[in-house]
C-alpha cells in the first residue's frame, strides 16, 4: 500500500485553490483540518494563508522609488551641452550657470551625469580640444579646400578635368577656384595667389585652411598660403570625416549636377559650375544652416503672390518663389 502511495504524483494547486483551502482552515480550525486533511500537510496550508495575508498588505506596487528622483532628461541634456561647450568649467561653475536658469542641482548630480556620458572632469577636459570643438569655435575664420574630378568629351577624346574649390566653414560659401586637366605645381601656386589676394581673395578673412594629404597640395602652395598669415592644416591620412564640409559639397554637386550631365568641352563644364554655384548659394536650402537659403534674393522672399519657379541647366535645377506682382 505504501509503495502505491509513493508512486502517486504530487498534486499541484493553483493560487485560487490554495486560497480556498486556507479559508477552510480558518473556518474549521487547525485540529479539525488535521483530521480530515489527506491531500496536503496543514503546515503547508498555513504557509499559504500567511502568504495570502502578506499579499493583501503588500503595497510595493504603489511605493515610490527609494532615493533621489531621476534628473529630467531635458536638464541632463543641458548639463552635457554646457560641459561640452565650456571645457574649463568645473562642476560648481556648471551648477552656478544652471542656477541662473532656475535649476536647483547639486555638484554631485552634475558629476554623475557627466560620468554617465563619458565626459571627464574639467582639468582633463581643458587639456585637449576636440576637432569638432575647434571647428565650431573658429568656423568663421576656417576654410577648407579639396579636389574632385569629372570627365569631359573633347576633340581628342575623353579627358579628366580636376576642379579645385574652397569653402568657408561658417557661411558655407563655395568658390570654384580653378578647372584644369593638368594640376601641376605652377598652376597650384597661381591658385594660391588668387585666393589670398588682399581684400578680394576668397581667403582674405581666414586664419586656417584645411586640406588633405594629396600631393597636389605641394609645399610651394602651402608656403604662399602661410605667407599671407593663413595656417595650412594637413589632415591625418584617411580622415574624410574631419573634412566633412567639403565631402558634403562634393556629394551635392555630383548628385544634383555632374551625374546628370554630359559635358562637351571645357566651356560647358565651366558654365555648369557657374549655374550650380549660384543655385547653391541663393536657391538651395541647407539642412546644416537650419534648412534656410545661404544668400537669398530678398525681393523673392514673399508670402503673397502667384507661385512661380526659376530653372537652371535646362530645368534640372529649380527654385520656387512667389511673384509680388
Amino acid at each position: 500500500m505504501k509503495s502505491k502511495i509513493k508512486d502517486r504524483k504530487t498534486l499541484r494547486f493553483n493560487d485560487h485553490e490554495r486560497i480556498r483551502l486556507a479559508k477552510i482552515r480558518k473556518q474549521i480550525g487547525l485540529k479539525a483540518l488535521k483530521e480530515i486533511s489527506c491531500i496536503v500537510r496543514p503546515e503547508t496550508i498555513l504557509e499559504w494563508f500567511r502568504k495570502m495575508v502578506a499579499k493583501k498588505f503588500d503595497g510595493s506596487l504603489f511605493r515610490k522609488r527609494v532615493g533621489r528622483p531621476k534628473t529630467n532628461l531635458e536638464l541632463e541634456s543641458l548639463i552635457v551641452k554646457i560641459a561640452e561647450e565650456n571645457p574649463s568649467w568645473g562642476y560648481d561653475r556648471i551648477v552656478g550657470a544652471l542656477s541662473n536658469l532656475g535649476f536647483d542641482v547639486s555638484d554631485q548630480t552634475v558629476g554623475n551625469i557627466l560620468k554617465k556620458h563619458g565626459i571627464p572632469p574639467a582639468p582633463n577636459r581643458s587639456q585637449e580640444t576636440t576637432w569638432s570643438t575647434f571647428i565650431k569655435n573658429h568656423q568663421d575664420v576656417i576654410a577648407a579646400c579639396d579636389f574632385f574630378t569629372t570627365e569631359v568629351i573633347t576633340p581628342v577624346g575623353l579627358i579628366t578635368y580636376y576642379v579645385i574649390f574652397f569653402i568657408n566653414i561658417g557661411s558655407r560659401k563655395v568658390h570654384i577656384a580653378g578647372i584644369t586637366p593638368h594640376p601641376n605645381e605652377s598652376w597650384m601656386k597661381q591658385m594660391a595667389r588668387n585666393v589670398t589676394m588682399e581684400d578680394w581673395g576668397f581667403l582674405s578673412n581666414c586664419k586656417y585652411l584645411i586640406h588633405d594629404r594629396d600631393t597636389t597640395f605641394c609645399k610651394s602652395f602651402q608656403a604662399i598660403i602661410a605667407s599671407m598669415g593663413i595656417k595650412p592644416i594637413r589632415l591625418p591620412p584617411q580622415s574624410q570625416k574631419m573634412n566633412s564640409f567639403v565631402e558634403r559639397f562634393v556629394g551635392s554637386v555630383r548628385r544634383e549636377c555632374l551625374n546628370k550631365l554630359i559635358f562637351f568641352g571645357e566651356e560647358s563644364l565651366r558654365n555648369a559650375f557657374v549655374e550650380y554655384t549660384d543655385h547653391y548659394h541663393r536657391e538651395r536650402n541647407h539642412q546644416g544652416k537650419n534648412n534656410l537659403l545661404l544668400f537669398p534674393n530678398l525681393k523673392l522672399l514673399s508670402n503673397k503672390g502667384q507661385i512661380k519657379y526659376h530653372k537652371r541647366l535646362s530645368g534640372m535645377l529649380k527654385y520656387y518663389y512667389r511673384s509680388a506682382a
